[in-house]
């Protein structure tokens, strides 16, 4: 069997895009009498595309900041994330294929990388949004996933 290769610019998950709750969020039953979702009447239904703009990021060591603009064009899906005082105000782009699974009834998306390998990133720049920095944008995160996350010896 081969290994599967990394591709930061795919969704790992696109059904996390649709309307509806992830296995990680539990299930609430509508009242009696009530159609539709927890969300009531107005609530998209399973499967219609939902709008990340707004939610919270969270790496895997805590909060980075909340969705600015998102992309899930075929082979360039990315979020860019502004990370508030964090940062210094500045915005990050994340690829799509480090979300590890979003939680729509909490409006968290959750990647899988920590906090630093963020911020170690290449800067973003939204005036070069180029083939060339994607591309070192997409090398550093595919090259992260080749070997584990260091660990904190002491």
């Amino acid at each position: 069997m081969q290994p599967s290769i990394f591709n930061p610019w795919a969704w790992r998950d696109p059904s996390a895009l649709a309307g509806g709750y992830t296995q990680t969020t539990p299930s609430v039953s509508p009242p009696d009498g009530q159609e539709g979702g927890h969300d009531g009447p107005d609530a998209p239904g399973p499967g219609t595309p939902v709008d990340l703009v707004g939610y919270q990021v969270r790496a895997s060591d805590g909060r980075i900041g909340s969705i600015d603009e998102t992309s899930d064009e075929a082979d360039a899906g990315h979020l860019v994330v502004d990370t508030g005082p964090w940062i210094f105000g500045q915005k990050v782009l994340l690829p799509a294929g480090t979300v590890e699974r979003v939680d729509h009834q909490e409006r968290v998306v959750h990647v899988d990388r920590t906090r630093q390998e963020i911020k170690d990133a290449p800067p973003f720049d939204p005036d070069s949004a180029d083939q060339e920095y994607r591309e070192r944008v997409g090398t550093y995160y595919a090259d992260s996933y080749l070997s584990p996350p260091a660990t904190d010896r002491r």
